[in-house]
């Protein structure tokens, strides 16, 4: 039963030795928190971390060529494998266990299965998938999309960050696109994440079951106007995008206050950015996400239509595009109860997305998630203790042996 904390002892200590390789790449001095954009040199490093740890397992590492990779501890011939792993990727001046948390607890529970004299009847695989975040080149779970063709590979191959760098480029190759053969071989995927938000930090268990991923997506509103001196124009005769950016911004908290749902403008593009000049365009993200699908398509119309109305008021232009939508993911169900009965676990929701959410469509899959005591995540608040961050791996260990090795 998982319902305290591990103590301290050698999994503690292992698992601390082991974070603390990862723990200064990619750290922004200033913030504290983490740029580890997918394939720039702070996430190729932990990418080449990885090859490293899966070679001293003796686990081979294979990429797909979409950019995710693979340690496999059995032979992937064999079939019926036990997928685990998560991301390295962060969003801008990220948390430390956002995605690595996942990585460095699935190597430690093949330590712990291997230490207990475990053989796995069926394979067990590590995976570091590429993109996560979507923070690079704008499509979050891009690696999974591609794995299992949720998304076009020439629009993958052609997605650009803000540098003008291709994904295709980046990544050295034009991505691969879905691998119906590696997904043939999988039974069963199994991510755990650090928890983003604040239901297990007041109880008394450090880890959890989900139970399913809130529908999500993300749409771009492009406004244009007319640039002009902000010296020498009158009020009267502008047409300033800002002003309807901001209006979209405020419309869009409302109305999803109203649903209780979710809405954020974390990024806005201006241009021409400079303090002396009405814009001619401002491009912002709507993030947006609800318990329902109806809820969110409601949300996004309703931020839709104002905005339009808006923009007709502000002489302004307006184009609304959806870059990513997620529908919800309901986890397995009978995986998810199993893992909770086998963890003596509580089963928690999630807003949040991941490369599991993308994966469920395609196999059975769970997720557990490790106590966060701050509640705060994509930030360098985001937190675990290392007791709680061991009794992750011990359940994943548990999760791995049910599932490969009975």
């Amino acid at each position: 039963m998982l319902t305290h904390s591990v103590e301290e002892g050698p999994l503690v200590n292992r698992f601390r030795e082991l974070w603390a390789e990862l723990a200064d790449i990619g750290r922004d001095a200033g913030s504290g928190g983490y740029l580890r954009y997918a394939l720039t040199e702070p996430e190729l490093r932990l990418r080449e971390w990885f090859r490293g740890q899966a070679d001293a397992r003796g686990m081979p590492v294979q990429q797909d060529g979409n950019g995710n990779l693979y340690a496999w501890w059995g032979d992937p011939a064999t079939g019926q494998a036990v997928l685990t792993g998560s991301h390295f990727d962060s969003v801008p001046h990220g948390g430390a266990y956002d995605g690595p948390l996942g990585i460095v607890s699935a190597l430690l529970a093949v330590d712990e299965l291997r230490a207990a004299g475990v053989t796995p009847a069926r394979p067990i695989v590590v995976a570091a998938f590429v993109e996560e975040e979507g923070a690079r080149f704008g499509v979050p779970c891009l690696g999974s999309r591609l794995l299992t063709g949720e998304i076009d590979v020439d629009r993958a191959a052609g997605l650009r960050d803000r540098a003008g760098v291709s994904f295709a480029d980046a990544l050295g190759e034009r991505p691969a696109g879905p691998d119906p053969a590696l997904l043939g071989r999988l039974a069963a995927f199994v991510e755990l994440h650090v928890e983003q938000g604040r239901a297990l930090a007041d109880g008394d268990a450090p880890v959890a079951v989900a139970s399913a991923i809130w529908p999500h997506g993300r749409w771009r509103f492009d406004f244009t106007g007319e640039g002009n001196h902000a010296g020498t124009t009158g009020m009267a005769d502008r047409r300033d995008p800002m002003l309807t950016y901001a209006f979209t911004v405020l419309a869009a908290n409302k109305e999803a206050r109203l649903r209780g749902a979710h809405a954020t403008v974390g990024r806005v593009s201006v241009e021409p950015n400079a303090t002396n000049a009405i814009p001619s365009r401002v491009t912002g993200w709507l993030d947006a996400r609800a318990a329902e699908a109806d809820t969110l398509h409601g949300l996004v119309e309703a931020v839709r239509a104002k905005a339009t109305e808006r923009a007709g008021r502000d002489g302004t232009g307006l184009t609304c595009t959806q870059e990513s939508a997620t529908p919800l993911v309901a986890f397995d169900g009978g995986l998810a109860g199993r893992l909770a009965t086998l963890l003596d676990a509580p089963v928690l929701p999630t807003g949040a997305g991941h490369d599991a959410g993308v994966l469920a469509a395609h196999l059975p899959t769970a997720m557990l998630f490790v106590r966060n005591p701050t509640g705060v995540s994509h930030s360098p608040a985001e937190s675990a203790t290392d007791a709680d961050c061991a009794a992750g791996v011990l359940a994943l260990a548990r999760v791995l042996e049910e599932l490969a090795c009975r």
